[in-house]
């Protein structure tokens, strides 16, 4: 604690006691809170408490007032509990007698103030700071304490009930630490003291007729298993596993138990713990009668977290697998003509009569369905799963799926008649389906049913019923089984007439979207336009078609659009569609109105005109892409373009366009360093060699205007602008000036250019605000002279610069002297406040 803090203790003590002052603002306590955690993590000595006795008169005055406050209340006893988290200063509290007053039974847990929550929960997160050495676990068990968190474990209040729950994995975990050591034999061993009240507990709970009482300790276990208890203590993992593994047994049997969904948990959190690597033994058979016996929807969870084990059994993650192909098994055979289809299984874990229910039910079919559907994405996402996934027939089952919601299947079979029923125009499952068929566009089994696969998306983009949000689903899905389309074709000479076919329809139906009358439908359309391009743009099948449709003109028109968002979009599209059109190499002729000059023009006209953020930022980073992509001609004409659009972008009011001027120039100075070094590519922070014309660099620079623009910047309000012009004018200095050659300001100042760069220098320190800079002549400085940018890169100190902008914004507003003082000046004000009423 700094001496300054110790000073302003006292009094911020006295005014917390005072029961005048009820009106101190909760975040403060909680921050005071957080600097007496820090203080004691870093120093486990007495000496806070003895050096500082205001604490303890503290405590000593909120005990003995007749009905203090719940908040203060409450912020003593987590404050008690802090301080008392070392054996030193507990020893040194219980000598004053305040921890039995606080925390034992003649402390607030037996008065009215109990009945606020938050005491409650005070109570809970004092004792878990406290609990950290032995002296404190033997006091909470002799003073009581375990009985009151096992009943504080059912409170009404949430938190408090989550508090108490987790308060009782932390008093087991450490009780059992100076177990470790001991040879433990899972026939023969005594639980310590504390950790015994804890399983005792747990057993009495889980044989209680109380559902609730139940539910608590199947969560506790559940917290218990999932944490560090079930990695660092297998022995005792498995003991306790073997004191409640009949009682879980029993419940997995009981249809009216209500915590059936718990045990899924449990069991995949004692799955995780090392006690059970095995691949023999009667837990992983439990697991495979809960998979079999749990709901559909309960097993779910359970089976897609088993496939995720490296360490599951193959028995168990075959059956897992199977419980979430069943309702996908379930759709596919209801939809069917009879043999026309095997089906994805060839038996079931569990009865199919129960997922036919559910699918049959128009309350639980979807709910199903969309669980199922996220389960299966996730395994799709996994680089290594250890079962193999019948890929072919799980597509043709979505197909089906996607086809029974927008009604384009006919089912034979009266199940099937009532899941279509179900689905038909389930936005839910649609979505959730489309997001599975695009994941499985990364699987090579799937390439026999492309065809039919594009039939079914096909039907989805032209249909006048299919849903906006939908409808971005299946653009999405599409534009992934597109690329793998075109792998196909490349390898495949026979399905070139296949692709573009396919390729053809697309751009009918996305001619037709561009014009729709919903603006979330035209916006969906430009991004699927932007995603072909991105991918496809070399391909000579999609060029021919994308040329050949109204799809250019359609775009361009966007541009106008008048929702933002679209506009931007069409931005985007644009500036991707100009790399097949007009920065090709050999650019196919279009006609005059897709020139290279009028598309520049356009978005120029965008960036210095639109009155909304979004299509400028979009123009912004469609300009730094072609810059990238050397698409902005030889030197002097990027040069140019980089000077005009920069200052337009200095005037921007929206910083995010600023920042994406700054990325440009980024980019502009490392290209433009390359090139007259003659260097592949570099980035502007890396040094070059010897040879590189400076002036010529400097002359470049400075005709663009970067200078202005960069430490104009540096002062910017928004302070990522800032700090992003920082980086840049840094990574110039280490071109410009080996380390050890930086200019002496000193030794400059005398010079017309050198009083200007020492007034920048002062300007910068300040932090004036960019307009306030003399753009030239005066005592100023000349942004356009590389004499004076040479001594300015040399002589202000832009890591000092650095430095301060990348320091938190309260870095000194949050600092604990600033803390205190800001509660004494809210007491201040309370009084002079309540001398004003009079």
């Amino acid at each position: 604690m700094t001496r300054e803090c110790a000073v302003l203790l006292p009094g911020v003590c006295a005014a917390l006691a005072d029961p005048r002052h009820l009106d101190l603002d909760d975040t403060c306590l909680e921050k005071l809170l957080d600097w007496f955690r820090s203080l004691t993590w870093f120093d486990p000595t007495v000496e806070l408490v003895q050096d500082n006795p205001c604490l303890t008169e503290f405590i000593t005055s909120v005990l003995a007032l007749q009905d203090p406050s719940p908040d203060i209340l409450s912020f003593t006893m987590q404050l008690a509990g802090i301080l008392a988290s070392s054996e030193s200063r507990f020893q040194h509290l219980q000598q004053e007698k305040l921890l039995g007053r606080l925390f034992g039974p003649e402390g607030p847990r037996g008065g009215a103030a109990w009945e606020d929550a938050s005491v409650r929960n005070a109570w809970v997160k004092g004792v878990h700071s406290m609990v950290h050495h032995q002296p404190a676990l033997l006091f909470l068990c002799s003073t009581g304490g375990m009985d009151v968190i096992f009943t504080l474990q059912g409170d009404p209040s949430l938190f408090v009930a989550s508090a108490a729950s987790q308060l009782l994995v932390h008093v087991l975990t450490f009780s059992l630490e100076s177990e470790t050591s001991k040879a433990l034999s899972t026939k023969d061993c005594d639980w310590p003291a504390c950790a015994q009240m804890v399983v005792k507990h747990i057993q009495e709970s889980l044989q209680s007729s109380s559902a609730s009482h139940i539910e608590q300790s199947l969560k506790l276990l559940s917290s218990l298993f999932g944490s560090c208890f079930g990695s660092c203590y297998v022995a005792w993992t498995e003991v306790l596993w073997l004191d409640i593994a009949k009682q879980i047994e029993s419940f997995l049997l009981e249809e009216t138990l209500q915590a059936q969904p718990l045990l899924a948990n449990l069991l995949l959190n004692v799955a995780r713990s090392p006690a059970f690597c095995g691949t023999e033994g009667s837990f992983w058979a439990l697991v495979t009668s809960a998979l079999e016996h749990l709901t559909p929807v309960q097993a779910g969870p359970l089976a897609v977290g088993l496939l995720k084990l490296c360490k599951c059994p193959q028995d168990v993650r075959i059956q897992a697998l199977t419980v979430l192909l069943q309702p996908m098994d379930c759709i596919l055979r209801a939809a069917s003509q009879p043999l026309e289809c095997a089906g994805l299984l060839d038996e079931s874990v569990s009865d199919p009569g129960t997922v036919e229910n559910l699918l049959s039910s128009k309350t639980t079919c979807a709910g199903l369905l969309c669980q199922t559907l996220a389960h299966l994405e996730k395994l799709l996402s996994l680089k290594h799963l250890r079962v193999d996934l019948p890929r072919v027939s799980l597509l043709r089952s979505l197909m089906t799926t996607l086809q029974l919601c927008n009604g384009f299947l006919s089912p034979a079979s009266p199940l099937g008649g009532t899941i279509s029923r179900n689905l038909i125009n389930c936005f839910r499952v649609q979505k959730a389906a489309l997001d599975v068929l695009a994941a499985l566009s990364e699987e090579k089994d799937c390439d026999t049913l492309i065809g039919s696969l594009f039939d079914v998306l096909l039907a989805y983009l032209q249909s006048p019923n299919t849903s906006p949000t939908v409808l971005k689903k299946t653009f999405q899905a599409t534009s992934k089984w597109l690329v793998r389309l075109q792998e196909l074709s490349c390898s495949n000479s026979q399905t070139e007439q296949q692709t573009e076919k396919i390729l053809e329809d697309v751009f009918v139906v996305l001619q037709k979207r561009l014009c729709s009358p919903c603006w979330e439908v035209r916006d969906s359309s430009l991004e699927f336009l932007t995603a072909m391009v991105k991918c496809l743009r070399d391909q000579k099948e999609f060029r021919q078609c994308l040329l050949s449709s109204e799809v250019l003109r359609l775009t361009e028109n966007l541009l106008e659009d008048p929702e933002s968002y679209v506009r931007a979009s069409a931005v985007t599209a644009v500036g991707h569609l100009a790399l097949i059109t007009c920065f090709a190499p050999e650019s196919p002729v279009i006609g005059n109105h897709y020139n290279k000059e009028s598309i520049v023009a356009k978005l120029q006209e965008i960036l210095s005109t639109d009155s909304e953020g979004f299509p400028r930022r979009a123009v912004i980073s469609i300009f730094t892409k072609w810059l990238r992509e050397g698409c902005t001609g030889q030197l002097e004409d990027t040069e140019q373009f980089v000077s005009s659009v920069i200052q337009t972008v200095e005037r921007d009011l929206d910083w995010e366009v600023r920042l994406g001027g700054l990325e440009l120039v980024e980019v502009f100075c490392s290209q433009t360093i390359c090139q007259l070094s003659q260097c592949p590519s570099a980035p502007v922070s890396s040094a070059v060699t010897s040879s590189t014309p400076q002036n010529e660099l400097l002359q470049v620079f400075c005709r663009a205007k970067l200078f202005g623009f960069l430490f104009g910047s540096l002062c910017d309000c928004d302070k990522p602008v800032g700090q992003r012009a920082c980086d840049v004018l840094v990574g110039l200095r280490g071109h410009f000036y080996p380390v050890s050659t930086l200019e002496n300001p000193q030794e400059i100042e005398d010079s017309p250019a050198g009083r200007g760069i020492a007034w920048l220098q002062r300007t910068l320190r300040q932090g004036s605000l960019a307009q306030n800079f003399p753009v030239d002549g005066g005592d100023g400085v000349d942004f356009q002279d590389p004499e004076s940018m040479m001594l300015a890169l040399g002589a202000i100190d832009l890591l000092e610069l650095h430095d301060e902008l990348n320091k938190s914004s309260d870095h000194v507003e949050e600092s604990p002297q600033s803390l205190l003082q800001d509660i004494l000046a809210a007491v201040r004000t309370i009084e002079d406040n309540a001398v004003d009423c009079y």
